[in-house]
């Protein structure tokens, strides 16, 4: 309060001084001219309008003299000097500072964003000519004649998957005239250009010292760089600041109006920056904190909170508090009434191994035949001798030092391109830990049942009603049911990083708003995810063409009050692992626990030995976690997409009324949910 005082002192009494000062050097300056000048070149009046317009230009120039003197003496504010050196963007800058700073004191309302009314015709009109009648957004494919519309393939097969449409007969349609098509409609009603199908990433990947061809060239555009020491230090930061953050709590509790809640989203995101720019550097910290110019280190926070993300998604099992704040408090500061006050983005792209090869023109290494040997992962699980693996692990080295030393430029050092191979073999480490459980389990269920004749006690058929079943298949129908269920699993695990991507490009959109509504599960962000929907029902095709027959629905939710938005969905899919890695884990530690002689006669006894213990846990798992339970609704669970995942952890969340759980607790099972706060 004292320094602003001074201030608004220095600017009021300065005039008594400056105003003065200029007077005597316009009266000086027509002296000269009148009484110095040679053969009386100048007259009276053109002295004196020269003297006054030499002051008026130094007051153009340098600015008035009852500014600051303080900040005059350190930036030249007139706009003269503003034109010619560049100024003209801080003063925009402080401009709009200094309105933040009225907003966020009360003295000035929060402005109304711009209603975006969109008519009902509108929102609903037909698919421009050579796309989808469906989605709207891919190009038709076939044409169904008996429908006669054309589709694109996924929608074709969604749409015509059973029922009367099941027996519709459909036409493909030549290349040349889709094209032809959808580029009249592009040049008629100014459509932006489509992409083409997004299909899934190829799900296996090349063999060591195989040709790598464009597998990891594809695969690397979603794949995070992996975090160097100086962002890990910037990491511990943004984390500590989320951690003490109560930003949903406060934003989302559904009281506010929304003038109100757009003042707080204001005040916790300017805390939040204010957070990180002081314990980055504390006098920068400070200028920005007293004049509100967050413009000034814009890049500084976008490089944080990317740091955050890139982390989480190598990383799905930290973060979890932490990443949501993260991601809604984002997900406001794009808002419209938020973005134009704040005059600044809080978001930049995700850094990926292809877009950090790609600036450094080295994408030329992702198509290397040796990027297969210095990525591969080497897993010691006792299938393979101590030689063996000794044998990969300097093979594997040889590679990256190859790769390092052969890519190596002016642009592109030999340690940042160890760092891209490094990033992607992280990459291989997390489709271990997520996908292989659920190759697992499908192995498991070829090996030890039979799709068509049960054995005796292993019936997996289910009957609607009991047991809390919603759902009635027979053997046969469940087997497949479950096997088709695992497979789509596999498939999402296995495409998790390009889904992650899409979701954050979904949920960071500034033209997809969301609704704030009570889905019964508490106050919940109700949003669009276009993008992640499409990539879903591509992979749920390809899934589909992979088992053959679909058992069940095909309804994905999201954007709706069962998966309210794209964080949701993506959070719904990475506890795939934490579901079945456990009941894999005691499986395998069974004969370990028979080594024991007290624990081998329990087993025994009460089981009949533990190879019908493994039966036993693993019928009990493919029969009771996919029986559509673990809702109020049929709609809710059943056997949509989601469903599948919902009577999966409602299994898991009644484990321990089951009878094999002293085997879990003895295998040292702790819960499914794993470690919580790191």
């Amino acid at each position: 309060k004292f320094r602003a005082r001074a201030e608004v002192g220095v600017v009021r009494g300065g005039h008594k001084i400056a105003l003065p000062a200029l007077a005597c050097l316009g009266a000086w300056l027509a002296f000269v001219l009148y009484f110095w000048s040679t053969e009386e070149a100048f007259s009276l009046p053109q002295a004196l309008a020269a003297g006054g317009g030499t002051a008026a230009l130094v007051l153009w120039i340098f600015g008035p003299p009852w500014s600051n003197p303080r900040r005059l003496a350190s930036r030249k504010i007139g706009q003269a000097y503003a034109c010619l050196f560049g100024e003209r963007e801080d003063a925009i800058m402080s401009a709009a500072a200094t309105r933040l700073a009225r907003v966020l004191d009360g003295s000035e309302d929060v402005p109304d964003a711009p209603q975006q009314d969109v008519p009902i015709d509108e929102m609903s009109e037909a698919a421009p000519a050579g796309f989808c009648v469906d989605c709207k957004d891919q190009r038709a494919k076939v044409h169904c004649a008996q429908c006669d519309d054309c589709f694109c393939r996924v929608c074709f097969e969604m749409l015509h998957r059973k029922g009367k449409r099941a027996s519709h007969t459909a036409q493909k349609l030549p290349a040349a005239i889709t094209n032809a098509l959808s580029s009249a409609s592009a040049g008629t009603s100014g459509e932006m250009d489509i992409e083409e199908d997004d299909e899934p990433l190829a799900n296996v990947a090349p063999a060591a010292g195989s040709p790598a061809g464009i597998w990891f060239t594809e695969r690397a555009k979603y794949i995070p760089m992996r975090l160097t020491m100086p962002e890990r230090k910037i990491l511990r930061l943004l984390e500590a600041a989320l951690s003490v953050s109560t930003y949903t709590d406060k934003i989302d509790s559904g009281a506010l109006k929304k003038a109100k809640r757009t003042h707080a989203q204001l005040q916790e995101l300017c805390s939040m920056l204010s957070a990180l720019a002081v314990a980055d550097d504390y006098a920068d910290g400070k200028e920005l904190v007293e004049g509100r110019t967050f413009k000034q280190k814009e890049a500084f926070f976008q490089a944080v909170f990317e740091i955050g993300r890139r982390h989480k998604v190598m990383n799905p099992e930290k973060m979890r508090g932490e990443y949501g704040k993260l991601i809604y408090m984002l997900q406001d500061s794009v808002t419209p009434e938020v973005s134009q006050l704040m005059d600044m983005s809080c978001v930049g792209p995700l850094n990926t191994v292809y877009r950090f090869l790609s600036e450094r023109g080295a994408e030329a290494v992702l198509q290397d035949d040796l990027v297969s040997t210095a990525t591969r992962e080497i897993i010691a699980d006792g299938a393979k001798a101590r030689v063996t693996l000794n044998r990969e692990s300097k093979e594997k080295h040889r590679a990256i030092e190859s790769l390092g030393d052969k890519y190596a430029s002016r642009r592109i050092t030999e340690d940042e391109i160890k760092l891209c191979l490094y990033s992607i073999g992280d990459n291989h480490s997390y489709l271990t830990a997520n996908r292989d459980p659920v190759d697992k389990m499908i192995e498991y269920l070829a090996a030890l049942f039979s799709p068509e004749q049960p054995d005796p006690g292993y019936d997996l058929s289910i009957s609607g009603g009991d047991g809390g079943a919603r759902l009635s298949h027979s053997h046969e129908k469940q087997y497949g049911y479950v096997l088709q269920s695992l497979s789509l699993w596999r498939e999402i695990a296995h495409d998790m990083f390009r889904l992650w991507c899409l979701s954050e490009e979904d949920l960071l959109a500034s033209d997809t708003r969301y609704e704030l509504r009570d889905t019964g599960q508490g106050q919940q962000r109700v949003q669009a995810s276009p993008k992640v929907s499409r990539a879903m029902r591509n992979v749920l095709h390809a899934t589909q063409q992979k088992v053959g027959h679909w058992i069940g629905s095909s309804v994905v939710h999201l954007g709706d009050n069962n998966v309210p938005n794209a964080l949701v969905f993506i959070d719904k899919y990475t506890q795939v692992s934490c579901i079945l890695n456990p009941i894999i884990i005691v499986i395998k530690q069974i004969p370990e626990l028979c080594k024991n002689a007290q624990i081998a006669e329990y087993i025994d006894s009460t089981f009949g030995g533990p190879d019908t213990l493994r039966k036993d846990i693993l019928y009990d798992f493919f029969k009771s976690a996919f029986d559509g339970s673990g809702a109020d609704n049929f709609y809710d669970a059943g056997s949509c997409i989601d469903g599948r995942l919902t009577s999966a952890w409602h299994w898991c969340s009644s484990i321990s009324e089951k009878p094999f759980y002293p085997i879990f607790k003895l295998a040292g099972f702790a819960s499914f949910d794993g470690e919580f706060q790191r």
